[in-house]
């Protein structure tokens, strides 16, 4: 099938009426039409479920009682010392509201840092992907496979890259005609000519079916536009390996992948972990560096607890077709956005309620899979606030019927993952509320020697692990920088991130405050590569923060030394502008990079050195699960080509 013009998409007589936008008329090639129903699903009832093949170990209940029982007891004691030392003269107000506020927080930090405890443990025993193991690549997969690629006003040249390399990877592995590539494209009209002929381009480049089409109301977002391909295309094939923009994914991992939807028919998702790469600015390189190095020890804590109930991300994962179709139909929440409308994080929601029919939900550790990081400290922030709205709603569905009580407490840890910030915030101002109101200058610390040496083991504790699981193995640990790459890398890391901490706590708490008070995030176009940004949009965007800074300043010069503490949050939220003016450059990236800091395993090569490799060079890289993937490989190919970007959005 050729140029298309005119295809009605979401027609009423094969869709499922409100699910997304009809008559959308607009440029595509596609195959065949093969309709699915997805009906949309009821938060108060719930149909008899069928029981499937179980595919979480007989221990999970045992696990899972261990960590949250270890937390609660954790924090049970934390909070009771630190009542203790307030009730000695009689509680006040503010130590009143420091107790409330600290016992959260601290139950959170208790959390994280078991749960990394317990993925030091598994990855040191080999363990961290022995309860759910992939086939072999020798396995072949047999069912139909469609990798869908949604794009919203993208760099055409570099997700057709993308996809290039992903189908030549496939080819590799002896089962490309298994799969077939989607771009479903929501971008503005004007960029409609120049995605089909970059499309048209890459289907004679490669030798995998690849199909296009852009809608021309991009209703629902994404979410919509998967569903409007489900509703058309869904019956055709057995699984959807859902992508973002910036995805990257290796032939022998989704084959493997697909062939594991074939073994375990009550699996319906299989979620990986996607590593960051490509990173080329200071605050790039920065977060995929913490990514690799911390990232594994918390994610092989969470495939330990979560089991069959895991979670969604929305993108690097295959699901199964009719699964998906039959429990995961969105419908609209009531009232105006941002807490009504269309639901925003899906990805969470739809994981649970493909759980509430019986179907099994993965997290798998595996090699091969990638995104790419938002480049600034800016980037960054205007997606936290996407994902906050979103999380924010899932209060409204934690009374939904049916959940999996693991599936509902991941939908709750997701709310208080956006409102911690603001507690931390809270937190600070009872504090010296506190030192004001009464002249105490103790409460700024923990009031027991235990309690302060437990909080600094929360605060660090993981990260002293992962380096030690980094440097127990050489070749792992010289692709990271070696042992004096990595010192120094951490020895940088710690303190900015403490830096840029107040920092996140006061953008967090001003997006918060924006959604209370009802302005939505909208959809603009992601910034995906930038070479620094402008001072006065860094100014621009952080005066608030400069504005509380100098707050805090005055503050702890009124207090004297016992608030010369808050002199260090001071300074970070002061020189916010300045953080994210200096670390929204590439040229300081590169230059810690060349001395071995930052580095990252898919931009290392054996041989320990950094090399910028030309575009075959990251095909080559992908065609294993386990190999490097050189994320400069990007760029060059970008020049070789002539590639240029869209114009994007002021994002601020």
């Amino acid at each position: 099938m050729g140029f298309e013009k005119g295809v009605k998409m979401n027609n009423p007589e094969q869709a499922q009426t409100g699910d997304a936008p009809y008559g959308a008329e607009a440029l595509s090639c596609l195959p065949p039409l093969a309709p699915i129903e997805m009906p949309i699903q009821s938060w108060s009832k719930v149909d008899a479920v069928k029981s499937k093949i179980r595919t979480s170990p007989s221990v999970i209940g045992n696990r899972r009682a261990l960590l949250f029982g270890a937390t609660l007891i954790i924090s049970i004691a934390a909070a009771a010392d630190l009542f203790i030392a307030e009730s000695v003269q009689g509680i006040s107000l503010s130590e009143f509201l420091i107790f409330i506020l600290f016992s959260p927080l601290f139950t959170w930090l208790v959390f994280g840092f078991l749960g990394s405890l317990i993925g030091f443990t598994q990855l040191i025993r080999g363990k961290a992907s022995s309860d759910y193991q992939m086939p072999p690549a020798s396995v072949a997969p047999r069912g139909k496979t469609a990798i869908l690629m949604p794009i919203y006003n993208e760099d055409v040249d570099m997700v057709y890259l993308r996809l290039k390399v992903m189908a030549q990877s496939l080819v590799e592995t002896g089962y490309s005609q298994n799969f077939e590539f989607f771009i479903l494209s929501d971008s503005k009209i004007v960029n409609e000519l120049t995605e089909f002929a970059a499309y048209q381009k890459l289907k004679d480049e490669i030798k995998i079916p690849v199909w296009y089409r852009r809608r021309e109301k991009n209703i629902a977002r994404k979410p919509g536009n998967i569903s409007d391909w489900i509703h058309h295309f869904g019956s055709g094939y057995d699984y959807m390996l859902v992508l973002d923009a910036d995805s990257l994914m290796s032939g022998e991992t989704i084959a493997r992948m697909a062939a594991s939807m074939d073994r375990d028919k009550g699996v319906a998702l299989l979620q990986t972990v996607p590593m960051p790469v490509n990173g080329q600015t200071f605050f790039a390189r920065w977060q995929q560096f913490s990514a690799r190095l911390y990232g594994p020890l918390a994610s092989a804590g969470l495939v330990w607890w979560s089991g069959s109930e895991a979670s969604f991300w929305g993108h690097n994962a295959i699901i199964r077709v009719k699964a998906f179709a039959e429990s995961c139909g969105l419908p609209k929440l009531s009232g105006k956005e941002p807490f009504g409308g269309n639901i925003m994080s899906h990805d969470v929601l739809e994981a649970t309620l493909l759980r509430r029919n019986g179907w099994a939900v993965h997290t798998i550790m595996a090699e091969g899979s990638y995104e790419e990081y938002p480049p600034t400290l800016v980037d960054s922030a205007i997606r936290d606030r996407r994902w906050c709205q979103g999380n924010l709603q899932h209060v409204r569905l934690l009374d939904i019927k049916g959940l999996h009580w693991i599936n509902r407490l991941q939908l709750l840890i997701g709310v208080t993952s956006y409102t911690t910030s603001t507690l931390w915030l809270f937190l600070l101002l009872a504090t010296l509320m506190h030192h004001f109101g009464r002249g105490s200058a103790n409460l700024s610390l923990p009031p027991s020697t235990w309690l302060l040496v437990l909080t600094i083991i929360c605060l660090f504790g993981a990260k002293i692990l992962a380096v030690i699981w980094a440097l127990m193995d050489k070749r792992r640990a010289k692709t990271l920088g070696g042992l004096s790459g990595i010192l120094a890398s951490v020895v940088i890391e710690i303190p900015l991130s403490a830096f840029i901490a107040p920092i996140l706590m006061v953008t967090q708490t001003l997006t918060f405050i924006d959604i209370l008070r009802g302005r939505p995030s909208g959809w603009n176009t992601q910034r995906r590569d930038v070479d620094g940004i402008s001072f006065s949009e860094a100014f621009h965007y952080y005066r608030p923060h400069v504005v509380v800074g100098l707050v805090f300043t005055l503050l702890a010069f009124i207090g004297g030394g016992a608030l010369t503490w808050l002199l260090m949050v001071a300074l970070g939220l002061v020189l916010a502008p300045v953080t994210a003016y200096v670390t929204s450059y590439s040229s300081m990236g590169k230059a810690l990079a060349s001395i071995g800091i930052f580095v990252t395993p898919e931009e290392h090569r054996q041989d320990g050195t950094l090399e910028s490799q030309k575009e075959s060079g990251i095909v080559h890289a992908t065609i294993k699960a386990a190999s490097n993937m050189p994320p400069q490989a990007y760029s060059n190919a970008k020049k070789q080509s002539g590639a240029g970007s869209f114009p994007v959005e002021n994002p601020v």
